[in-house]
């Protein structure tokens, strides 16, 4: 006990001059990289398993985070909500996540990192699920929705993603064909947010 009460960390610790030296070495060693174009940032290039592991891991925290005190509505599950989220899902997440009995398009193809086949299932709570639905994710080919559809339209998709699995691909045109309304018409509905579109960047 006494050895360790006399034990001075300070010496066995680096120096600032040596940490700082040290930081503007590593500093300018990424700076090289970057500029000779070391890293590959096509599509076609996949990431090493280190850097898919650590932008896995930073996107499940972040979403984890973001989305813990959102709550979903109590009608979550209604069949007024599937079939309107049917309808949405058909004309707007499809091309990239597919739908069951749909062959691969050249859009999900060409993804990387790869949109989730969402008939499979997703890992995701409901909750964290709307939380990527309206914001999107970087680094994605997944879009901001909330940027033009309100939170209700969000749900909606949220409601139906959580019943594609179970869906077959006869199902799933039959669910898709008696979806309420149309895109058009459904955004006609939220007049707050056509004015939103229409107005002009600053």
């Amino acid at each position: 006990m006494a050895a360790f009460r006399n034990f001075n960390v300070s010496r066995h610790l680096p120096s600032v001059s040596f940490v700082a030296l040290a930081l503007v070495v590593i500093t300018a060693f990424a700076a090289v990289l970057v500029y000779v174009g070391v890293y590959n940032i096509g599509a076609d290039a996949p990431h090493s398993k280190a850097v898919y592991w650590l932008i896995d891991g930073v996107r499940d925290r972040s979403i984890a985070v973001r989305a813990r005190n959102i709550e979903p509505p109590a009608d979550l599950n209604s069949q007024s909500r599937i079939a309107t989220g049917a309808g949405l899902y058909a004309e707007m997440c499809s091309g990239c996540h597919l739908a069951p009995g749909m062959e691969k398009t050249e859009i999900s193809q060409g993804l990387y990192p790869q949109a989730p086949e969402l008939s499979r299932g997703l890992a995701h709570s409901p909750a964290q699920q709307f939380w990527m639905i309206k914001h999107g994710v970087k680094l994605t080919a997944m879009p901001a929705w909330g940027r033009t559809h309100d939170d209700q339209l969000i749900w909606d998709m949220v409601a139906f993603v959580g019943k594609l699995p179970s869906l077959t691909p006869a199902q799933y045109k039959a669910i898709v064909a008696s979806a309420p309304a149309d895109h058009d018409e459904i955004m006609k509905e939220m007049p707050s947010m056509m004015k939103e579109q229409s107005a002009p960047v600053r």
